[in-house]
């Protein structure tokens, strides 16, 4: 499969959404491309979200201005020496026609009076935009400016339920995501390195007109949850994490994460485990519907874990004086999941107005800290759900651990060293009635996992 792209009238609409909302003007810039060690080699350029939203082009420097009404793009026109190197771009009146939108050259803009605009998350796109508005902009802080908090109210507004275009964006980046998963799950055998399988994934990803929405995750010590390296030798008895997922071209992400045993088959406590994992994963996923919410999603998922670990002998006792004592912080210790769209953890670069509703803020109890979603779902609104089991050395060395020694069975626990850490985590549209998981056709059943396994 390709990556289709969306018709130019669902950014026409997300643009007259946007402008029904303001009580001002506003410029959303696309960014820089950043140089990586000099200036002819840069890191490939993608567009920052907000103004991805309602342009859905990669466009270089380019300024989108909101203003009494009118939205016009500003942009730098084609220099024809250009075309030598990177092929020919669309003349002005080309782009206009095709964005079905009023197009200007970039020295024909002037900052509105009093516009509001949001910081990029990258430090040279900020000081890009500091320069062309005229005023300090500081990367990845909204909260520095009134007019650009305001703005990041509206936007999430606009931004936190999906529409048709967008989810039809983050369905065809499932698709890819599972065959990339499945690519991945033959290439793993004993003796090969998490690289090999990371490139199995992440070749599919390319074949398909995509690339990876954020770094993946290939490794057997899922202990360490956003592991960076995949050179590791993966052995026999290991098993092995993906974190991985695919970003359409317009942008849009998938965030999908397996764990499957390098040898082929889960041994008898990876199986206990992976069970008691899965099991908390489903019952939280059987509570996503509208209205619900989402921090009991998370409790939810962890007083069915911590039941599973008792029902396999690893905890004693009852599962909701356990949850009390922090028995889910010790070995479930993030939350259940966070918003997906254009970024991978939608929209947090405007911080918890996104995540959380208003009047509500994070927990200070170590269960719920790095929950980053507290709202009611809604339907149109796409959410992740990842619980998982992990053995961390500084975790099982602390208080936390200390609160609950005498409720863990300690020849269980050892016995648990090939574990490490198991996540499953699926892409979960709320719909009108309940919801629909757009990454269903990654295998998850352990019968499932094994059989693609062996191809």
């Amino acid at each position: 499969m390709w990556s289709e792209p969306s018709p130019a009238e669902c950014f026409v609409e997300r643009r007259r959404r946007l402008a029904t909302r303001l009580h001002g003007p506003c410029v959303l810039g696309s960014g820089i491309a950043r140089v990586r060690n000099f200036e002819g080699n840069r890191f490939a350029f993608r567009a920052e979200s907000h103004f991805l939203y309602f342009v859905g082009r990669h466009i270089e420097e380019a300024l989108l201005v909101f203003d009494a009404g009118t939205v016009t793009l500003f942009v730098e026109p084609p220099d024809p020496d250009d075309a030598l190197w990177h092929g020919p771009e669309p003349s002005l009146e080309e782009l206009a026609e095709q964005l079905q939108l009023d197009v200007r050259p970039i020295d024909e803009f002037s900052v509105p009076q009093g516009a509001a605009t949001l910081p990029p998350g990258d430090v040279e796109s900020s000081l890009w935009l500091e320069e062309v508005l005229g005023r300090a902009v500081e990367a990845g802080n909204v909260a520095a400016n009134e007019l650009d908090v305001e703005l990041a109210r509206v936007m999430v507004e606009v931004r936190l339920r999906h529409d048709s275009a967008a989810l039809n964006q983050m369905s065809q980046a499932a698709a890819v995501t599972a065959r990339a998963h499945r690519s991945g799950m033959v290439a793993t055998r004993p003796g090969r390195r998490e690289a090999q399988v990371r490139a199995a994934i992440e070749a599919e990803m390319t074949a398909c007109g995509m690339i990876p929405a954020y770094n993946s995750i290939v490794t057997v010590h899922g202990e360490v949850l956003h592991h960076g390296s995949s050179t590791h030798l993966m052995n026999a008895g290991d098993l092995l994490l993906v974190d991985a997922g695919a970003e359409s071209a317009e942008g849009w992400a998938s965030d999908v994460t397996r764990t499957w045993p390098v040898s082929g088959k889960y041994s008898g406590v990876q199986a206990e485990v992976y069970d008691a994992v899965l099991a908390s994963q489903l019952a939280a996923i059987a509570m996503c519907r509208p209205g619900v919410r989402f921090r009991d999603v998370h409790r939810r998922a962890a007083e069915v874990l911590v039941s599973g670990l008792c029902e396999i002998g690893l905890l004693r006792g009852s599962p909701s004086s356990l949850l009390e004592r922090g028995a889910g912080s010790v070995f479930f210790p993030h939350g259940i999941g966070h918003l997906l769209g254009l970024d991978v953890h939608d929209m947090e670069d405007l911080g918890d107005l996104a995540g959380y509703a208003p009047g509500r803020q994070r927990s200070d109890e170590p269960a719920e800290r790095y929950l980053r979603l507290d709202r009611d779902l809604e339907p149109g609104m796409v959410v992740t759900i990842e619980p998982g089991f992990y053995r961390i050395g500084h975790l099982l060395g602390g208080p936390p651990f200390a609160a609950i020694a005498d409720a863990v069975d300690g020849d269980k626990l050892a016995a648990l060293s090939h574990v490490r850490g198991i996540r499953i985590e699926d892409d979960v549209l709320i719909t009108e009635d309940g919801h629909h998981v757009l990454s269903a056709d990654v295998p998850k059943q352990r019968a499932d996992v094994e059989a693609a396994i062996a191809g």
